[in-house]
């Protein structure tokens, strides 16, 4: 069985955060976030590392945050345009409406479907998830598999942990019956304000969400069997996107605009049809990321603090 993959998102801009976060650097020799996962990775028996990345980042990527890594890395690059893998007559409508938002993570997973031929882990670039949480995960997917249905993995992460004081955050609540995840629900406008966390939805209505609950933070397994699945579901997207598609004499709707192929959403989906079982992997990891730029010295003061602790070199690259 070939070692695992690891996938990493990083085609993003990071609307809410004002830029390429991707790259913005935090450790003491210029690291970024995605450094401390894939050096997590490599040593938790992952193979290689795929980017998914834009054709317009490729020369920074490479000078920023290749070229620091060096012969230490495997890697291969694949591309996520707003016209990857679209057929030509739904973005050429794509387009006369004026969209430019992204198709979403299921669409990156799909851009590099072709360099994953084992067990693979998918992440974004600008979360950190933790050496446990690459040893749990890189241990599952080493183990030779057989099971009935496409199989994959979580792991999950206690919610409070993964709020900012500075905004709102996007989370895929998960209800986990027997060691199995049971459904995920993206909700996209959480925050704790007076004590209190909940979720603001687009009509308005309060949700109100418990400290523990466990929160997918894009930190999946698979077994590349389930890519096919990915791509009937996408094509469905695609579909369901056409039909919010206007007559030329109304407005164009924001769901037109701006809505995107989840992840979570098309996982809650396979489950819910029987096509997938996803096991719940458990962790003493602490979530990190830098949704906003106000989160960003905080990231630096805990990489920092795991540095001085011996958990990383204080040159990574150098010291791996």
């Amino acid at each position: 069985m070939k070692r695992p993959i690891l996938v990493v998102l990083a085609a993003g801009m990071g609307s809410r955060y004002g830029g390429l976060k991707q790259m913005d650097k935090l450790g003491k020799n210029g690291e970024v976030l995605l450094d401390y996962s894939v050096f997590d990775a490599i040593r938790s028996g992952f193979e290689k590392v795929v980017f998914i990345i834009r054709n317009d980042i490729e020369k920074d990527f490479t000078e920023q945050v290749l070229a620091r890594m060096g012969t230490k890395l495997k890697y291969e690059l694949a591309f996520q345009n707003l016209d990857t893998l679209i057929p030509q007559d739904i973005f050429a409508i794509a387009k006369k409406i004026g969209r430019t938002k992204p198709w979403g993570t299921g669409h990156a997973l799909l851009c590099a479907a072709d360099k994953l031929d084992a067990p693979f882990t998918i992440i974004n670039a600008d979360d950190f998830y933790g050496r446990e949480a690459f040893a749990v995960i890189g241990g599952h997917l080493n183990q030779a598999l057989s099971p009935a249905l496409p199989s994959a993995s979580i792991v999950p992460y206690r919610l409070e942990k993964t709020l900012s004081p500075q905004g709102t955050v996007a989370r895929g609540v998960c209800e986990v019956k027997d060691g199995l995840l049971a459904a995920v629900d993206e909700l996209t406008a959480i925050e704790k304000k007076d004590g209190r966390i909940f979720n603001t939805a687009p009509d308005g209505s309060i949700r109100e969400l418990a400290a523990d609950t466990p929160v997918s933070m894009n930190f999946w397994g698979f077994s590349p069997d389930i890519i096919p699945e990915f791509k009937k579901y996408f094509d469905d997207f695609l579909q369901d996107f056409l039909s919010s598609v206007p007559d030329p004499a109304q407005a164009v709707p924001e769901k037109a605009l701006k809505t995107e192929c989840f992840i979570p959403k098309a996982v809650d989906h396979f489950i819910k049809q029987g096509i997938l079982k996803v096991k719940v992997l458990h962790a003493n990891s602490d979530w990190f990321g830098v949704t906003y730029k106000e989160d960003k010295e905080a990231a630096i003061k805990k990489i920092d603090d795991l540095t001085n602790a011996g958990v990383y070199p204080a040159s990574l690259w150098g010291g791996a």
